[in-house]
Formats: structure tokens, C-alpha cells, sequence
């Protein structure tokens, strides 16, 4: 069944919650309490991760050391981010859909991009990033992965449960989700796509199958509860033939989180 969130009325919807019945998938219902429940979550207004992320995807691009220890700060409420250190011990990085820019320390714009999107046209496997490349995608999908699942409460998000998926001895849960298109995500650079999601008997996220430099499946592994809201701190990303996902091949990025904030106050 595919389930479309701001199909029914916001009176509809809050009438119903109210009744206790939350108009979603079942899947997405169990996802949402299993990390820590949409209530908690709506609480949240920022997540300050520290973070390193490296792999063959970064050395490929110019990066061998990848984006190692540093600070994530995501806008749970909107597509904003920001990444300290970059680039330099005393620069930062900002992301947003349309604009991705480095300051220094005293607040100095050192190099920006408007439309940052645009700039990978033409883009293959192999072409090299600049900075600024490397912002841009760390930083959308650093905000989508520190959002699942709350992320397709969104307006706009279609989701379809479809058929389970048998991994390690276990049985596997999916949602294939269609994003909106004024969603940053992974999808080979282009504006909207699908994603489909893997979920456990208790509904954690075990892995998610996207397009982003090329088909990738994405691991996830040492679920941590942080002031209520749990995520995955170890996270492992494959390149996936038809085949299927390449576990025995070079890890494409590798994500470990070592701690996990939540503000919620307005972020700053």
C-alpha cells in the first residue's frame, strides 16, 4: 500500500492523532517508536554529532583522509548544517539546498557556491571534488541520515511498504520512500528519487539502498539512545551491483559517530 503523509487535512490528521490512531504505515509507526518516538523527536530542534567519515568514496574525489573529527550540526526543521572544522583547524562549512559556503574564524565568507547542486553536471565516478563538492554532499547527507526515519513525517514524502527482504538469517521489513523534490538527498544529483529502507523485528534501521555516486547500500550497526532519540553510530556504505551489495568489497564511506547532542533550543 503506498501512503502519501500530507495526503489528509492537518484537522484531519490532528483529529486523528488525538484519537490515538496516526494516520501512517504501520512500518513507519514502528520505525518511529523504535528510535525514539515522533514526540521526542519533535522536541529536538538540533543534533550536534562528532563525527569522522572516510573510505574509498573521499580518496577516489581527492579526500584520503575523508572528513575526520568534526562537528555536524543539523536543523532538524529544515535542510541546514554546519561542519566544524573544515577544510582548515580554524574554517567552517555551512550547507544549505542552495547554497554552500566556508567561513573563517571571524565569521569571513573564504569561498561559497550558490546552486551547489548544479555544479556535479557531468560529474562521473571518477571526477575530483573541490571543497566545496565535499561540503555539499557531506553535508545533505549528513542531514538525512541524523533525520530517518522522522525525516518522511514531512509533507510530501510517499511511502510503500513492499516485500520483505531476507538478510543474515533475518527478515527485514522495507519502505520504499519517494522523496520530495525539495528534499536534498542522494539520487545521482537530481532533485527527488527513491530510496528503499531495511527495518528489524523491533524497527531499527539496518540498511538503505540508494543512488548517489553510483548504487550504494548502506549499512547501519550499534544503535545508541542519546537523550531519548537513538541512532546508528557505525555506519557502513557498499557499492551494489545487480548482484547485490559488495559486503566482502572496499567500504565506499565509513561513518562513525562518537557523540550525539540534542538541542532543543532554536539552533544558532
Amino acid at each position: 500500500m503506498t501512503f502519501k503523509i500530507d495526503s489528509v487535512p492537518s484537522y484531519v490528521r490532528e483529529r486523528i492523532s488525538r484519537e490515538g490512531t496516526r494516520p501512517m504505515s504501520d512500518l513507519l509507526d514502528l520505525a518511529l517508536k523504535a528510535h525514539g518516538g515522533l514526540d521526542r523527536w519533535r522536541e529536538v530542534k538540533s543534533v550536534d554529532a562528532r563525527v569522522s567519515l572516510t573510505g574509498a568514496l573521499y580518496h577516489l574525489k581527492g579526500y584520503p583522509e575523508g572528513v575526520p573529527n568534526v562537528t555536524v550540526r543539523i536543523d532538524t526543521r529544515r535542510p541546514a548544517v554546519t561542519i566544524s572544522p573544515y577544510a582548515r583547524p580554524d574554517h567552517r562549512g555551512y550547507f544549505t539546498p542552495d547554497r554552500v559556503w566556508i567561513e573563517d574564524r571571524a565569521g569571513q565568507i573564504v569561498d561559497e557556491r550558490k546552486d551547489p547542486r548544479a555544479s556535479f553536471a557531468g560529474h562521473v565516478r571518477e571526477t575530483p571534488w573541490d571543497q566545496l563538492h565535499r561540503l555539499y554532499f557531506t553535508g545533505y547527507a549528513m542531514w538525512n541520515y541524523l533525520t530517518t526515519p522522522f525525516l518522511f513525517t514531512r509533507p510530501g514524502f510517499e511511502l510503500t511498504e513492499i516485500e520483505p527482504h531476507q538478510e543474515n538469517g533475518e527478515t527485514w521489513r522495507c519502505l520504499r520512500v519517494k522523496f520530495p523534490s525539495d528534499v536534498p538527498t542522494h539520487n545521482n544529483f537530481q532533485v527527488g528519487g527513491e530510496q528503499t529502507f531495511f527495518f528489524n523485528e523491533q524497527g531499527l534501521l539496518q540498511r538503505f539502498d540508494y543512488l548517489a555516486v553510483g548504487p550504494a547500500a548502506h549499512y547501519c550497526f550499534d544503535h545508541t539512545n542519546y537523550q531519548g532519540i537513538v541512532f546508528p553510530t557505525l555506519r557502513r556504505v557498499l557499492r551494489r551491483p545487480p548482484s547485490g551489495p559488495l559486503v566482502n568489497g572496499p567500504t565506499a564511506v565509513l561513518i562513525q559517530i562518537a557523540d550525539v547532542l540534542l538541542g532543543e533550543g532554536d539552533c544558532g
